[in-house]
């Protein structure tokens, strides 16, 4: 009977889906005459199961000999696809009818955002366990990092004396035990790969950047190898690529002078280290020269005494160096003297003592008769034209000018060194470059 039941229901169906207008169901490889799970037991087992997934809606299930009927609606095609295999792979299911749908949830309809954010909330709620110890393990490591740059700052201070490179270290440490925290809140979140991955990518972006910044990067280099080797303090005297001034101070991107002529001048670090630094204050004694040329009709020997008896009597020339008086060459019209003199540049400008010795000196050769005639001119004429050179007359030691016999005049200002204004005026005047100064304070003996 029921084999009689099966046949009628076959060709029944295929009406079916002809007035329908849906697919022919697939059916099961083998059909069981005798099927020992009722129609019922296979529609609710389907139905829970379905309903359990949360992905249809409006389920319906209807078992009839062994078919069974699916209705709905769902959001995905593979949802559908899943049901029907479901159904189909269920035990004494003869064929499957899917008539689920599959429907776009409209913009305007919350419940999937409502549903959205449920899912979120429930996922954050969760996972506040793992977040509490994150942050745990966070405020450790910074807690950690920070004491590890104190105690650092305190051991390298009583080793070095350099401001810079204790920075550098101790911001290195504390930046290490710092990633070393958040490398362990990735592995409890079992994102170790993720962990390494940032690590390394933090890594190669340093090198990345440093490539693209290099001037910055060979500023910020020099400036801890200028703080380590330590070749000038602040106001010292230098001259650095050319430039010649008082050190202002050191920041990590330039090197700050304040000229002689009160004006700031801003090296890169990087060009003050490659560069040849003259220190005028490591060593306060300067040497001076200049050159005179007396007649041939006067004794050298007598004009290098003459000389040499105003470089002792002069106040700011130092007697330890001696001072030279040495021939240097033999001009046309003149005997060329060389003069070289010591002088203390912490107390006395070598502007100023040079002018006042060349002054001196002029007036010591006038009052011992020593000429100082110029350079013989030598003059081409064309051929055929006669040349009659007049003697020059002489000038009697009377009609000289005297010069004063004083050590300094009114317009040299006396001798002592510029150096205070100078650094005064470094004091007052404004900065050009920001940032903190790299060099220790000047030592006492230099202050001046």
């Amino acid at each position: 009977m029921k084999k009689f039941f099966l046949i009628l229901a076959i060709p029944l169906l295929a009406f079916a889906q002809q007035k329908t207008g849906d697919a022919i169901p697939s059916q099961a490889e083998r059909v069981e005459v005798n099927p020992t799970t009722r129609d019922s037991e296979i529609q609710m087992r389907l139905e829970n199961i379905l309903n359990a997934t949360g992905w249809f809606a409006h389920v319906s299930v209807q078992v009839r000999e062994g078919i069974v009927f699916l209705s709905g609606d769902t959001r995905d095609e593979e949802y559908k696809t899943w049901a029907g295999n479901l159904a189909k792979n269920t035990q004494n299911v003869v064929a499957v009818v899917n008539k689920i749908e599959v429907v776009e949830p409209p913009f305007w309809k919350f419940s999937v955002i409502a549903n959205l954010f449920h899912n979120h909330w429930r996922g954050f709620v969760r996972s506040i366990p793992s977040i509490i110890i994150g942050i745990v393990i966070l405020a450790v490591a910074w807690g950690l990092a920070l004491l590890a740059s104190h105690i650092t700052h305190r051991l390298l201070r009583k080793k070095f004396r350099f401001s810079l490179l204790h920075d550098v270290i101790a911001k290195t440490v504390a930046f290490l035990i710092f990633l070393l925290g958040v490398y362990l809140i990735f592995e409890m979140a079992h994102l170790t790969g993720a962990a390494l991955t940032i690590i390394s990518g933090t890594g190669l972006l340093g090198i990345i950047l440093g490539i693209a910044f290099r001037d910055i990067t060979e500023n910020f280099l020099a400036s801890i190898l200028l703080s380590i080797h330590n070749p000038f303090q602040s106001g010292d005297l230098v001259e650095i690529a050319g430039y010649t001034g008082y050190v202002q101070g050191l920041t990590m991107r330039v090197t700050l002078l304040m000229s002689l002529d009160g004006n700031h001048i801003q090296i890169p670090n990087s060009i003050v280290y490659k560069s040849n630094i003259r220190n005028y204050t490591s060593n306060p004694n300067r040497r001076e020269e200049f050159d005179v040329g007396i007649g041939y009709e006067n004794t050298i020997s007598e004009a290098q005494e003459v000389v040499l008896s105003v470089l002792e009597k002069h106040e700011a020339v130092l007697k330890d160096p001696e001072p030279w008086v040495l021939v240097d060459s033999l001009g046309k019209a003149t005997v060329n003297l060389r003069i070289y003199f010591w002088l203390d540049g912490r107390e006395h400008s070598w502007l100023k003592v040079k002018s006042s010795v060349i002054r001196l000196v002029k007036r010591a050769f006038q009052e011992n008769a020593i000429s100082m005639p110029d350079e013989a001119r030598e003059v081409l004429f064309p051929k055929g034209i006669s040349v009659h050179m007049e003697e020059a007359k002489e000038t009697s030691k009377e009609t000289l000018p005297k010069e004063p016999d004083k050590v300094a005049t009114g317009s040299e200002s006396g001798l002592r060194s510029e150096a205070p204004e100078i650094k005064e005026q470094g004091k007052l005047a404004r900065s050009p470059e920001a940032g903190t100064n790299l060099l220790p304070p000047p030592h006492p003996e230099k202050s001046s």
